[in-house]
């Protein structure tokens, strides 16, 4: 076995060991093991009041204000997640020239459905109006999301309200990627999302696949084939079925080589072959 795959194999194990990419551990490895290269990093951007209101932005070393701009949610199940965690993958789409917003965001208990989702609608809004000083291009907006993150990324991108209150809808995006994302998940089945939902009373208009429609952004929706968080045929497959059936363009990938936690991981360098999940991101968004 060469060096390359014993390293492949060595993080592969860890962060299945780890469970999720909420552990500092794995995603420390991660880090350091993705540099930054050709890009550079503005941190700790305010974009809000709240102590979590602040954002990290992941540049390209050349920008022309033609670049498109990607916000991006991580997962973590509503109750974890810090945005210097997911360095690796500002790095690897900003080598691709595209401009990469990370936000924090509140978490629960400080906030359940639907207030869960103000902030990440907060950090898109703040993305329309200021990220052209940084060379983006907001006619070339995407928001992208994984697992938790992935329905915060679906909601923005078919409920119209979440935008509402600032004036967007969501037309403003050329386009979503979810990433194993849970768009269709009631009854709450996981025990840490539940209260998050207000388990059993939990409301159907939270649910993406509730909001479908035919103005509805073109969406990249991939997730593995196999993932016993988020049921791949139910979520992903149901989602993209709707889609199609209200006319919305959308582009469907499962990978057999990943699992529910190192899909997000293979933007990383190191795991890149266990899935093309950064080439088919970089060219949904690049190609629009």
């Amino acid at each position: 076995m060469t060096g390359t795959r014993i390293a492949l194999a060595l993080i592969a194990l860890l962060l299945l060991a780890a469970g999720a990419l909420t552990a500092c551990s794995p995603l420390t490895v991660i880090n350091a093991l993705s540099p930054a290269g050709d890009t550079h990093a503005t941190r700790a951007v305010s974009y809000g009041p709240g102590q979590r209101n602040r954002l990290d932005i992941y540049l390209p070393k050349r920008i022309d204000g033609s670049a498109p701009v990607l916000v991006f949610y991580y997962g973590g199940n509503w109750v974890s997640g810090e945005r210097a965690d997911y360095a690796f993958v500002g790095r690897a789409l900003a080598a691709r020239g595209i401009i990469v917003v990370i936000p924090d965001y509140r978490l629960y208990p400080e906030v359940s459905y639907p207030t869960l989702l103000d902030d990440p609608a907060l950090a898109l809004a703040w993305t329309v109006r200021e990220i052209a000083r940084f060379g983006g291009d907001t006619k070339r907006l995407f928001a992208m999301g994984h697992s938790a993150g992935g329905y915060n990324a679906a909601m923005l991108a078919l409920d119209a309200r979440r935008l509402a209150g600032f004036g967007l809808t969501p037309a403003v995006l050329r386009g979503w990627i979810g990433l194993a994302g849970p768009y269709d998940f009631l009854p709450v089945e996981n025990p840490t999302a539940r209260p998050v939902f207000h388990f059993p009373d939990t409301p159907p208009d939270s649910q993406p696949i509730n909001h479908v429609s035919a103005s509805a952004p073109p969406a990249l929706l991939i997730a593995p084939v196999r993932d016993s968080l988020v049921n791949p045929q139910r979520n992903t497959g149901g989602l993209a079925r709707k889609l199609r059936e209200h006319g919305v363009a959308v582009s469907e990938h499962y990978y057999d080589g990943v699992s529910h936690t190192t899909l997000i991981a293979a933007f990383s360098p190191p795991l890149r072959q266990l899935a093309p999940v950064l080439d088919t991101v970089a060219d949904f968004i690049t190609k629009k």
